[in-house]
């Protein structure tokens, strides 16, 4: 391709391994960085017509990178990976690219930003939604926050595993951005949590609820997604509670910042925790029914 890229991606998890999988697949020389070896090798096992290189630390990684993208754990790992001293900033040169893909604090994409600016390096906080199958299909939407010009410069890689790109504002906005996307998703998911045990207590046929509710007003990607196998009791899967935990607090602590008071946002992450407590960290975030047994069951 004609604007192959030299790409490094660091962090290969769920939704990282899939967006470094369309990386390579789409012509860029890619590089990938993982803490965890064990992930790297995995990667390798799914992906094995791919070539790439393996770098040794993010500093290594950077070295040599036209672009350079994270998608890590939280604000701690993202300082430790960007901004440590074997970080992505020691190493990626004047007129380098970088773009984060991690949920994490406005502050420490605002902090980022000012240290990518001195460097003379473009740079993006870009974090995602379309869940773990997007990240697959290469469908993903990204909010990105800074300078236009980073986000052009930044926009012939993400097209390889996006569908929708949008520049929603400064350093930082892109963040917030999803703070505000991750409030809507948990408001709608509680409520469709109390929506399938209603419907239950009521001896509802629950496939013709969801048929004719479906098509109208209370239509939504959770409850096309999340109807069927709530009422199944199944949640091995999806967007962990632990991480929309994680997410959700984040969006308090911004609130709070900004003077915005957010009751049904820190009721939800109540109703969370009580999951957790469950031991149903780990479970899909539709596992909030958890906390609403079925009529008649302790």
């Amino acid at each position: 391709m004609s604007d192959a890229r030299k790409v490094s991606f660091l962090g290969l998890g769920v939704m990282g391994g899939a967006i470094a999988r369309h990386i390579g697949e789409a012509g860029h020389a890619l590089t990938i960085y993982n803490r965890s070896p064990k992930r790297i090798d995995a990667w390798h096992e799914a992906n094995p017509s791919l070539q790439v290189r393996v770098a040794t630390s993010p500093a290594d990684a950077a070295e040599g990178a036209d672009v350079v993208i994270t998608c890590v754990g939280n604000d701690d790992d993202l300082a430790d990976v960007v901004l440590g001293p074997r970080g992505v900033f020691k190493t990626l040169q004047p007129g380098g690219t970088f773009i984060d893909h991690t949920t994490v604090s406005a502050r420490i994409a605002r902090q980022i930003s000012v240290e990518a600016r001195d460097l003379q390096v473009h740079c993006v906080d870009a974090p995602m939604t379309g869940s773990q199958i997007g990240a697959e299909n290469g469908t993903l939407t990204l909010m990105c926050g800074g300078r236009k010009s980073a986000i052009e410069a930044a926009r012939p890689v993400m097209e390889a595993y996006s569908q929708r790109i949008v520049h929603v504002g400064k350093a930082g906005a892109g963040q917030t951005a999803k703070m505000a996307n991750q409030i809507c998703i948990a408001g709608i998911v509680a409520s469709l949590a109390e929506a399938v045990r209603f419907a239950q207590a009521s001896h509802l046929d629950m496939e013709r609820v969801y048929e004719a509710i479906s098509g109208g007003a209370a239509q939504s990607w959770q409850m096309d997604n999340r109807w069927k196998t709530m009422n199944a009791d199944e949640f091995d899967f999806g967007f962990a509670i632990d991480w929309m935990r994680k997410d959700l607090g984040l969006a308090m602590d911004e609130g709070r910042g900004l003077g915005v008071s957010l009751p049904m946002t820190a009721l939800i992450n109540q109703f969370y925790a009580d999951v957790q407590a469950m031991g149903g960290g780990r479970l899909d975030t539709s596992a909030i029914i958890k906390r609403l047994p079925r009529k008649g069951k302790a």
